[in-house]
């Protein structure tokens, strides 16, 4: 069992170190309603520099909203250095939208949309780091950042500092109990809140954080899908998939090396 008294103080001390040694004055979390961004803020607050908590609504499930703004209350009542901010990027996002060249509706259209959601989220956290000289706090677990690649690049994976990119799913819900999130949020199922309705991660990938666990576990074994059979074989073939098309999120960015003879 994680010892997560232990680990919430080790990421805390990580936070104060690297920002001390940054020379930023704090950070920047958007705050979604979900439990990654809940524990995220709850630890970057612990550090006692200033926190800036993010909403930023684009046609958002009520109940997503209704989530984040009690827990920022909740986070606000217990430390005097976290503030709230709302932006609503609705209308952004329609005139982005107004923007772009008029094409028939598609299934790769709304992914690109949907893309660009959480494009215009990581534009508007940039904005109020920059402007307060703080950090940006990534709300990634290890799962979605390093096994799946369940998230959009330069998007919610534009960040300076990941806190909780080596923690399971499934410890991070363990750091949310420590940390005493609300239960409303810890049991609501997860859901990247980027299609305006209610489908929840496990409807796009396929699979539960607990079966994309194990799998990757697998993974690390070098066991793969043929060496499985039943609903283990079809996790293995999800997270394969998955692992395998999101690999240029992954790794770093490849750069055209130029022969010395040819400068």
């Amino acid at each position: 069992m994680m010892k997560t008294k232990e680990v919430v103080n080790h990421i805390v001390d990580w936070l104060v170190d690297y920002t001390r040694q940054s020379g930023m004055q704090g950070f920047v979390v958007g705050v979604s309603g979900g439990i990654d961004s809940a524990v995220t803020s709850a630890l970057v607050a612990q550090t006692g520099y200033p926190v800036t908590c993010v909403e930023m609504p684009i046609y958002q499930n009520t109940d997503q909203v209704t989530r984040a703004a009690q827990h920022i209350a909740n986070l606000q009542v217990q430390h005097s250095n976290v503030s709230k901010v709302q932006v609503d990027l609705t209308p952004v996002f329609d005139a982005f939208i107004g923007a772009l060249p008029n094409i028939a509706d598609s299934e790769q259209r709304q992914m690109s949309l949907v893309n660009s959601r959480a494009r215009l989220r990581m534009s508007t956290l940039y904005y109020f780091a920059a402007l307060e000289r703080k950090l940006v706090a990534g709300t990634g677990n290890k799962v979605e950042d390093f096994g799946v690649g369940f998230y959009t690049k330069y998007g919610d994976g534009g960040v300076d500092l990941s806190p909780i990119a080596d923690l399971l799913k499934t410890e991070v819900y363990q750091l949310g109990e420590e940390l005493g999130v609300h239960k409303a949020i810890m049991e609501a199922p997860p859901t990247d809140g980027l299609w305006g309705d209610d489908r929840t991660d496990e409807d796009q990938i396929g699979a539960t954080y607990p079966e994309l666990e194990w799998a990757m576990q697998q993974k690390e074994q070098g066991k793969g899908a043929d060496n499985f059979t039943g609903r283990q074989k079809q996790v293995m073939e999800i997270f394969e998939k998955h692992h395998g098309a999101n690999q240029h999120k992954m790794q770093p960015i490849p750069v055209c090396l130029i022969p010395n003879n040819l400068k």
